[in-house]
């Protein structure tokens, strides 16, 4: 049992993890994955485990090893405004991150078997919202969670722009799941042990491509033995923004272009230098792993290989890198939320700041 990419000590070295075996290959799917910690979506005891490139199953809960989420945001080509179901939506870990870059005009849907992960996944997404500074980089489409199971949708529900299921589909389901996508859309599903991307490109044209070879525990069927009767989903309904809603989401789009501006002027080009720090340096090295999980089997790609000479030569060039820097081998301050600053400082009533500010704390 092993991960396709190897461990980081943090979020951000496991994304770079992540880029270095092009599993990222976009910014817009990049900026997501750093937004928010994967660790902030482990029970405490679990923590030590949510930098490895594996899945993670307690109970009920269930998150996938990074490198599928990756595959799975860039094989859905996400842009803002987008709707989005997630069929088997958990820990809502990947609805958060999608709609990091759906923007405030998408739609963000997900249908959760369980009601106890639906619970969980409410108070991530509370935490995140109230808690993270990376909240205020982005605008945000909230995703909301039903429960049931998703093969019970309503027949009169809408279709929708992207549609992901984290669930083995098997092939008699196929054409209900297509069913579910607008003409243009793209479905990505596990299909036969495959991670399957399917675009619909007319009313009954379909391109199909494989992705990677996976294996993920089936779709539980629906059991009517209680009733006898199916128990239909009713996806929520495409809501229309507030006035109110509106004008916070205009505010603040106000305010972030003034401290853009504002960074330009200060700085001339508004770049700064980054902060000097150590990361440990990524490796590349062979791999041509089968990756074996629980419920979750998947072959990782294969790396340009390193050749023995070249390892020794990063070792020594990494030793050099860490006698340059030892001098300024000080952590970086951390980041200045200025957005959180700047309406702070806005003369205007408390209630109306925590309102732009989502009422987060600090």
């Amino acid at each position: 049992m092993g991960g396709a990419v190897s461990a980081g000590e943090d979020n951000d070295e496991l994304i770079d993890n992540l880029k270095e075996a092009q599993y990222i290959r976009t910014e817009l799917v990049e900026q997501a994955f750093r937004a928010i910690d994967r660790a902030d979506y482990y029970l405490e005891e679990f923590k030590d485990n949510a930098y490895k490139d594996l899945a993670w199953k307690h109970g009920n809960i269930h998150l996938s090893a990074p490198c599928i989420y990756s595959e799975v945001m860039e094989a859905l080509d996400l842009q803002p405004g987008l709707s989005f179901l997630n069929l088997g939506s958990g820990t809502g870990y990947l609805s958060s991150m999608v709609g990091l870059i759906l923007g405030p005009f998408g739609v963000n849907h997900g249908v959760e078997l369980h009601s106890d992960v639906i619970e969980y996944a409410k108070q991530k997404l509370d935490f995140f919202i109230k808690t993270s500074d990376s909240f205020d980089k982005f605008e945000f489409c909230e995703p909301s969670f039903v429960t049931g199971n998703c093969l019970e949708i309503s027949p009169d529900c809408t279709q929708y722009d992207r549609v992901y299921c984290g669930a083995g589909v098997q092939k008699e389901h196929e054409d209900y799941m297509k069913n579910l996508l607008k003409v243009g859309g793209i479905l990505v599903m596990p299909l036969e042990e495959k991670l399957t991307k399917i675009t619909r490109t007319g009313p009954s044209a379909w391109e199909t491509k494989k992705i990677l070879a996976v294996s993920f525990a089936p779709l539980i069927q629906p059991n009517h033995a209680d009733s006898g009767k199916s128990r239909l989903v009713h996806l929520p309904p495409v809501a229309v923004r507030s006035l109110q809603d509106l004008a916070r989401i205009a505010i603040r789009g106000t305010i972030k272009k003034i401290i853009h501006q504002e960074t330009m002027s200060k700085n001339g080009n508004g770049l700064k230098n980054p902060p000097r720090f150590k990361r440990r340096r990524v490796r590349r090295r062979r791999m041509e792993t089968i990756v074996f999980l629980d419920k979750e089997v998947f072959a990782s790609r294969i790396s340009n290989p390193s050749d023995d000479n070249n390892n020794s030569e990063d070792i020594e060039e990494e030793r050099q890198e860490e006698e340059e820097t030892k001098p300024s081998e000080l952590k970086p301050d951390p980041p200045v939320n200025f957005l959180r600053e700047k309406v702070l400082s806005l003369p205007l009533p408390d209630p109306l700041k925590y309102y732009l500010l989502y009422y987060r704390e600090k």
